[in-house]
């Protein structure tokens, strides 16, 4: 065997050694593919109920607040309402007004002249 028959054998070996090499990072690049397909089938499996939990819970708070909304309107309806009819009522009978501010100072000095007496 000369040399030439020696060189074939290297590039033959060498060839061989990238062949194998080549060969391990394709097995090793599938077995990631597949590995990565399947956390994105699990990912997706887990994702969708949950959003549908969460599609169901937002729907239940909705109900409530929806309820806490048409109570506030009706609230705040009623409290501008009582507000004009105040307002109406003191500016047609603004004498009224005065007497019953005048009897409920009365009232008030009567409760406390009879605190006082059962102080003493």
């Amino acid at each position: 065997m000369g040399p030439g028959g020696i060189a074939t054998i290297i590039a033959a070996s060498s060839l061989a050694v990238i062949a194998l090499a080549i060969a391990y990072v394709v097995i090793r690049v599938g077995r990631l593919v597949d590995e990565a397909s399947t956390s994105l089938k699990v990912l997706t499996e887990e994702t969708a109920p949950l959003i549908d939990e969460i599609n169901t819970t937002v729907t239940l708070v909705n109900g409530p607040l929806h309820s806490i909304n048409r109570v506030t309107k009706n609230i705040e309806e009623m409290s501008e309402k009582v507000n004009q009819a105040a307002t109406g009522f003191m500016d047609k009978n603004g004498s009224a007004v005065k007497v019953a501010g005048a009897l409920l100072s009365a009232a008030q000095m009567s409760k406390g002249r009879s605190k006082k007496k059962k102080a003493e």
